[in-house]
């Protein structure tokens, strides 16, 4: 049975496999337009080609829907004014607004739903030359519209049916490296547009790092680099996601990566026995280094609104040292008179993790940090709510996924093997390829290549796909975006719906070409 809820009324009716319907009843006097039975001349109608592709389609004979002039968009509630005038403008229809009535060619959003459905979820209904999206939350809504939009832009029709769609994973994400190599305004608002319309749903942005801070800082303004996204900037950029459903996550690492920040701070940065400076570390164990991180915490948290937020934590130096302790007697120091004699650096760094929570705790964001940030046998544990953003099992402390699922904690698959785009692809990276993400990779391979036991699935929130840009002039920006476009595709697709996809890689590319 598919009830199918447009105008003011709501129909019933039984498909009997050849398109034929039971009277329906209508809750008023009113003929709806969309409510005409379906003829037997239509062929039976085909699953639509989406990317990434919807989970189930109920077939049905009609003439499925495409968009004419003078058809509209309506809205069962106002929250939905942003999804409806949004996919109108790209339909080339007009926006009716918030309205009980149909007309023959509508495009009705509404919200609905059953009791604790995933607010991402939808329905599509195309019945009789009428579309109906509805989901239990806005995000839902807006996914269906970039399912309508993409059937339109493919074959130039929706097909009559119903579409029931939702995600794998709730955390969909790209993260993009603007420390070490400036990308314009424009340039990111064009991904932002591109992930929306993918249905990614968050876009990190690592700002900040030995190379350069890259975004206006009005409370530490000397650590600003000259090429920087303005604070105006970044909310167009931050409003503009919000209308796509994509949180944007930032990233000021610490305690490593902080060339830049430390520059014009040099009293603050960590040295070695000998005197001699580490090259992006902070010192720790002076009280003024957690003072300025934590300026610039508290301010960044203004800037992005969003509920999550990472805090780095990989690559500190002083740990990466063959005897820390030797290295670094200052911070040996600080860690026995905080934790007595047994206490180590690697507490003292776990501790400064903690403290740096919660401070964004504060400001009621949901946390990671990268999985060597975490370190084994300290006497001083991470936060319980600290996310595992993995990346790779090579780095000092670095340790086996499960041993993070094992402990209960959540994990974002960063896995470097598949999804590390790194400029000038230095040391062992090589470009990914879509075609190996799309034919190898699942979001439970966290690790090189092969995947944790399906128990742990529920623990993987999802993944990001990242760019890096460590060599920052071996490719110019357009030639990053020609670069992660079929991976960015193969990734969303395999978070969407982690099983065999149903077309090859050869016909996954080419609807990726017809869709642009």
């Amino acid at each position: 049975m598919v009830v199918v809820g447009l105008g003011a009324g709501v129909w019933a009716f039984l498909g009997d496999g050849d398109g034929q319907a039971s009277t329906g009843t209508a809750a008023t006097s009113t003929p709806d337009p969309c409510s005409a039975s379906p003829h037997r001349s239509y062929p039976m109608s085909q699953a639509p080609r989406t990317i990434p592709a919807v989970r189930s389609h109920t077939p049905a004979r009609g003439p499925g829907w495409r968009p004419a002039h003078g058809e509209r968009v309506v809205v069962s509630d106002e929250s939905l004014a942003d999804e409806g005038r949004l996919i109108a403008g790209e339909l080339g229809l007009s926006y009716g607004g918030k309205t009980d009535d149909s007309h023959a060619g509508d495009v009705r959003l509404a919200l609905g739903g059953g009791k604790g459905a995933n607010p991402e979820s939808y329905s599509m209904t195309v019945h009789s030359g009428c579309v109906n999206i509805t989901g239990p939350a806005d995000a839902g809504v807006f996914y269906g519209t970039r399912t309508l939009k993409q059937e339109i832009k493919g074959s130039g029709s929706a097909p009559e049916g119903v579409v029931r769609d939702e995600p794998a994973k709730p955390r969909r994400g790209f993260m993009l490296d603007i420390a070490r190599k400036p990308f314009t305004e424009s340039w990111i608002e064009d991904r932002v547009r591109e992930l929306g319309d993918l249905k990614y749903n968050e876009l990190g942005l690592h700002f900040s790092d030995d190379q350069a801070f890259r975004i206006q800082s009005k409370t530490h303004p000397e650590i600003v680099s000259k090429v920087h996204l303005t604070q105006d900037q970044v909310k167009r950029i931050v409003d503009l996601a919000a209308t796509r459903h994509i949180t944007v996550v930032p990233e000021i690492d610490s305690p490593g990566h902080l060339g830049a920040v430390l520059a014009p701070h040099p009293e603050l940065q960590l040295r070695n026995a000998q005197g001699v400076p580490t090259s992006g570390a902070i010192d720790i164990s002076k009280p003024a280094s957690a003072a300025l991180i934590d300026d610039l915490l508290n301010e960044f948290a203004g800037v992005f609104p969003g509920s999550q937020w990472h805090l780095g934590g990989d690559e500190y130096l002083a740990l990466m040292a063959s005897d820390p302790a030797a290295s670094y007697p200052q911070l040996a120091a600080a860690a026995q008179q905080k934790y007595g004699s047994g206490g180590t650096i690697a507490d003292l760094t776990t501790n400064w993790m903690n403290d740096r929570a919660d401070t964004v705790r504060a400001h009621h964001r949901t946390m990671r940090a990268w999985n060597d940030g975490f370190y084994r046998d300290t006497s001083v544990r991470p936060a319980k709510d600290l996310q595992v953003a993995y990346w790779t099992g090579k780095e000092y402390g670095a340790r086996p996924p499960v041993d993070y699922l094992s402990a209960g904690r959540r994990v974002i698959n960063y896995n470097d093997e598949f999804l590390y785009y790194v400029l000038g692809e230095p040391q062992t990276f090589v470009y990914p390829t879509g075609q190996r993400i799309y034919e190898q990779w699942t979001p439970r391979v966290v690790r090189g290549t092969t995947a944790v036991p399906a128990r742990y699935d529920g623990q993987i929130l999802g993944a990001s796909f990242a760019v890096w840009c460590d060599i920052a002039d071996a490719q110019t920006q357009d030639e990053v975006a020609d670069g992660i476009r079929m991976p960015l595709r193969a990734t969303v697709q395999k978070l969407w719906d982690p099983g065999n996809p149903e077309l090859s890689w050869t016909d996954f590319k080419t609807l990726a070409g017809r869709l642009g």
